[in-house]
């Protein structure tokens, strides 16, 4: 009885989690039209095993004053799945050093996609894109065993919370953005649900989640509120990239405003690192707490500063070195074309990236004291709580 009565608590995370994501996918499932083809053209997409190269054909190719190395492998597949499994086809896969460069060429037993075309009544089928999920699938596995073998329930824990931030993430969150729902609310709703969700799943009904979480909220709402206040002052627009134009394109009637997009994807970038900083606070005062009883909430209150100074450098660090390393292709690319750095620096999608990583900072910087003043009053006032009992 007393197992059953310390389990529901977690039964009950789980099951609220469950039904909260149900019916946000209910609720946003309908409109996100834009999700399903809409034209009429159809391509016939099959996954293949190559069996064997049946021919290998290289060729210079000229375009005006320029030329061209072009290679035309043509190899025999066996279809691996949907209602065609089995049949044997013949592929080709054209290469060349202009329009498909950095394509790697087909070995025998590599997994490919391959897309079906008439051309004048003859079926051709064309090589795509190599089958990666089998590898990465692999990398998910060693990833989410490691978690459980380390953490162990903790770990299984943490695997289902990700899980639960995915589903969010992808079946919720996106489709009420491609169905018109403000996305400035439904990411901020997203935010509050991964962060009760993740700490109830890892931490429980405890003083330290409640503490962690008000942290991980603060930092995530300063960040949100230093996007805002950027984005007005930069003029900024949204429009980043090429990507950013087939987002805006993709509902003409009732375009998707890019703005909230870029600051959607400020605090959801935030979060995660916030709530690590905010965890990591928390449960240092309260193992402080429980090792020293007799501390005074002004002692513990500096002591979790001073921790917290130690965490701000290395995970700011950690939030700006991540934002530049996914745009380093960007940045190589204009410092090759753009003879000023000023004005490389003042274009809309780099000054987005520094917004990103400086505001995610400021958010940690800002759930430091928020979590250390949280963590302080809780932990105190459960230990004169105590005092209180025993006396």
């Amino acid at each position: 009885m007393k197992k059953v009565k310390e389990r529901l608590p977690y039964l009950l995370t789980v099951l609220i989690s469950e039904l909260l994501l149900l019916l946000g996918w209910l609720y946003v499932k309908d409109g996100a039209n834009l999700f399903q083809q809409t034209d009429n053209t159809t391509m016939e997409e099959v996954l293949c095993r190559v069996l064997e190269i049946t021919d290998d054909d290289q060729k210079i190719g000229s375009l005006g004053d320029m030329y061209y190395l072009e290679r035309n492998i043509r190899f025999d597949a066996e279809i691996l799945k949907g209602p065609r499994k089995g049949e044997r086809i013949q592929v080709q896969q054209l290469i060349d050093n202009v329009s498909t460069i950095g394509v790697e060429p087909v070995e025998k037993g590599d997994k490919v996609f391959a897309y079906l075309t008439d051309a004048g009544g003859t079926e051709i089928w064309s090589a795509g894109d190599y089958y990666r999920s089998g590898q990465m699938g692999l990398l998910l596995f060693f990833f989410c065993a490691a978690l459980i073998l380390f953490g162990r329930k903790k770990g299984f824990n943490t695997v289902l919370s990700l899980g639960f931030t995915c589903i969010a993430i992808f079946a919720v969150f996106v489709p009420s953005i491609l169905s018109g729902h403000n996305p400035y609310l439904f990411s901020c709703l997203i935010c509050l649900y991964v962060i009760a969700m993740t700490l109830a799943l890892v931490s429980g009904f405890s003083r330290k989640s409640l503490a962690s979480a008000l942290g991980c909220a603060g930092g995530v709402l300063v960040a949100g509120l230093m996007t805002v206040i950027m984005s007005h002052l930069m003029k900024l627009t949204g429009f980043l990239d090429d990507d950013s134009l087939y987002v805006y394109l993709l509902n003409p009637d009732k375009p998707i405003n890019l703005k909230a997009i870029l600051f959607a994807a400020n605090i959801i970038g935030a979060l995660g690192a916030t709530m690590d900083v905010s965890m990591s606070l928390s449960s240092s005062l309260q193992e402080l707490t429980e090792k020293v009883p007799d501390i005074g909430f002004g002692a513990l209150f500096l002591s979790g500063i001073r921790i917290g100074q130690d965490i701000m450098g290395t995970m700011a660090n950690t939030l700006v070195l991540a934002y530049i390393g996914s745009s380093l292709s960007t940045v190589l690319l204009f410092l090759s074309y753009q003879s000023s750095l000023l004005q490389l620096l003042n274009r809309e999608i780099i000054i987005a990236e520094l917004l990103q990583a400086l505001s995610g900072s400021i958010g940690i910087l800002f759930t430091i004291p928020i979590s250390t003043l949280a963590a302080s009053l809780l932990y105190k006032r459960q230990h004169s709580s105590l005092l209180t009992g025993i006396k």
